[in-house]
């Protein structure tokens, strides 16, 4: 008998409401890929008193396809993945390829760390890196004396 209709001002203008319907309409895809950066990865960064631990997810990487280096108070994670090529239908037509190829880069700056102590690991697809920190040093301070 009565149907539910939603609230509306009365001030709202109906081709606006139109024109965002149509647009919508052409925006909206179904099969699209979720939204993120194309050419990164996530991570996770803690910090503790002795050290830096960084957790990458980087699923479908080898250890090969890794590299980690620190250069001027910089650490980088390169991870590249080469294109293979994939079964197609009948035809030879990939109906859908979401899976991306390339390198793969997250930088981080990072201080007062012991480089030659950094260790990491490839576990599942996720990568974790462990950074010594540099023993801290007691500020150093000297009172003048005035003259």
């Amino acid at each position: 008998m009565f149907d539910l209709m939603p609230f509306h001002k009365g001030n709202e203008d109906v081709f606006e409401r139109m024109l965002k319907t149509f647009n919508d309409m052409f925006n909206t895809n179904g099969l699209a890929p979720i939204t993120g950066s194309t050419n990164s990865f996530r991570t996770d960064i803690t910090e503790k008193d002795d050290a830096y631990y960084v957790e990458a997810d980087l699923p479908g990487f080898s250890k090969e396809d890794i590299t980690i280096d620190v250069n001027n108070n910089y650490l980088t994670i390169r991870a590249k993945r080469d294109q293979v090529e994939e079964s197609k239908d009948e035809k030879g037509k990939m109906i859908r390829q979401e899976r991306r190829y390339g390198e793969f880069v997250r930088q981080f700056y990072v201080d007062n760390i012991k480089e030659d102590e950094i260790s990491a690991t490839l576990d599942n697809g996720v990568l974790k890196i462990n950074i010594p920190k540099k023993a801290k040093e007691a500020p150093s301070g000297k009172r003048i004396q005035i003259q």
